[in-house]
């Protein structure tokens, strides 16, 4: 049976391999992401724009519960992999694939029948509500569709396929970049055109994961019924913690949308923009978390506790170059994005602020990330949750607030960047001295079981 990809070479070569390949493909499909919205912004109306941003709010939550689910898969069944269990691997795979179906089959459901009580505690009204109403209902039932797709992809990422992995994305966000302009502005369907493309991406998403990880890889196997029940434990110790960690942030963005909704269209238009901005110009900050995932797990499960130090290290230099860089192009570029996306008024206040300012801080929430890709796959999951929670609610809602009293629109920009400063900060001293601590640490004193749960394994190992 063959090592684990991870425990040999240069951990610094690992981060940068899983994270730029799975950098390349985020950012391709939130770059499609944004296109969407530049077709839309070409119809002339802001309130369709508007309509998206509040519709984005929402989805992030259900979308997160997803990635939730991918991490805890990653986690474990790199774990196995590490300690040499392929076969438990392959079963914890399905388990999770089964699992993550289900549980986005019921938020996809509860989003979809309090669609218009959630559109309008986000701050929308009248027409604008209707329509991020009427988006989410359309798209909404391919949750489900996209679950199964990123379990696969994060199979692929814990036995370090990340090119793979990134062909999942680049492949099926290439097929929403063809339909979009075709659906929105040739066939004239607008936001509907828009929803349409959003399913068939996820249809393309999940056959491509599916061929990768099941076909090709054979890195999947629907689990007995006996073995599903006891695989199901270990995942959602670290599965539920995860979700919860994920739901933060689009919580923390629902919350700042409610601040910022009182300002009108044009600050909630830049606020769409400079969402879109950010996942596509720090895909690889928000890559990191599930492509490291995969590095500290075979490590820890093969006891290389050297390695997971030293992975830890090196994700965070990864994250400081990573930003200055992106920080200084967003700075340039500032104007032309404006021009591009037909901001005024207040809208272009805000998109300055975020780019001049807001932009530094992602300097913390990259050392956030690589915390909390530690304390997930490593034991500690609930840690990544209460540190998450505690920056989007305690401290950047009311930073929030304050500062938006004091410069308008813009303060809610400063008020993120506080506390994602406040919070990363603590966040990468508590992670650094766990993972240096882990050595001493009695693994049976672990939050989550170990990487081989259940007994009798000799049985599922290949003959």
């Amino acid at each position: 049976m063959s090592d684990g990809r991870f425990l040999t070479g240069s951990t610094m070569g690992h981060v940068v391999r899983m994270t730029t390949t799975a950098a390349f493909g985020i950012t391709f499909v939130f770059l499609v992401d944004a296109a969407n919205l530049v077709w839309i912004s070409q119809l002339g109306d802001p309130t369709l724009v508007a309509a998206i941003g509040f519709a984005f709010a929402i989805q992030f939550f259900s979308v997160s519960s997803g990635v939730g689910l991918m991490i805890a898969c990653t986690a474990l069944v790199s774990r196995s992999i590490g300690a040499g269990n392929r076969e438990l691997a392959r079963e914890q795979a399905g388990a999770a694939i089964v699992t993550a179906a289900a549980i986005q089959a019921v938020v996809a459901l509860l989003v979809m029948l309090l669609r218009h009580d959630l559109v309008a505690l986000a701050g929308a009204r009248g027409e604008t509500a209707a329509l991020a109403a009427r988006y989410l209902l359309f798209t909404m039932p391919s949750l489900v569709l996209m679950a199964v797709g990123l379990i696969c992809s994060g199979v692929l990422r814990a036995e370090g396929y990340g090119a793979k992995a990134m062909y999942v994305t680049l492949l099926s966000g290439a097929v929403l970049m063809i339909v979009d302009p075709v659906l929105i502005l040739w066939l004239e369907l607008g936001l509907d055109g828009a929803a349409i493309g959003l399913v068939l991406f996820r249809i393309a998403l999940m056959g491509l994961a599916l061929y990768f990880a099941v076909w090709q890889q054979d890195l999947v196997r629907l689990p007995r019924w006996r073995a599903f029940w006891r695989t199901l434990p270990p995942y959602l110790a670290i599965g539920l913690p995860a979700i919860v960690t994920q739901m933060a942030a689009p919580v923390g963005n629902y919350l700042l949308t409610m601040v910022i909704a009182p300002f009108g269209d044009d600050a909630v238009a830049a606020w769409a923009v400079v969402g879109r901005l950010t996942v596509v110009s720090f895909g690889g900050i928000f890559a990191l978390a599930g492509a490291i995932g995969g590095i500290f797990g075979q490590n820890y499960g093969a006891g290389r506790y050297d390695r997971v130090r030293s992975t830890y290290r090196d994700a965070l230099v990864f994250c400081l170059t990573y930003t200055l860089v992106m920080w200084a192009a967003l700075f340039i570029a500032t104007p032309y994005v404006s021009a591009v996306f037909g901001l005024t008024g207040q809208g272009v206040e805000v998109l300055r602020s975020f780019t001049s300012v807001g932009v530094g801080g992602f300097v913390f929430v990259g050392a956030l990330f690589v915390a909390n890709a530690a304390f997930n796959s490593l034991g500690k999951p609930a840690r990544s949750a209460g540190l998450n929670w505690v920056k989007e609610t305690a401290v950047s809602w009311p930073a929030a607030i304050f500062l938006a009293s004091l410069w308008g629109a813009p303060g809610v920009i400063y008020g993120q960047a506080l506390a994602n400063g406040l919070v990363g900060l603590f966040a990468v001293f508590w992670g650094w001295r766990y993972v240096c601590q882990l050595e001493t640490t009695d693994k049976h004193a672990l939050d989550v079981p170990s990487p081989q749960p259940y007994p009798n394994l000799d049985r599922y190992r290949r003959r």
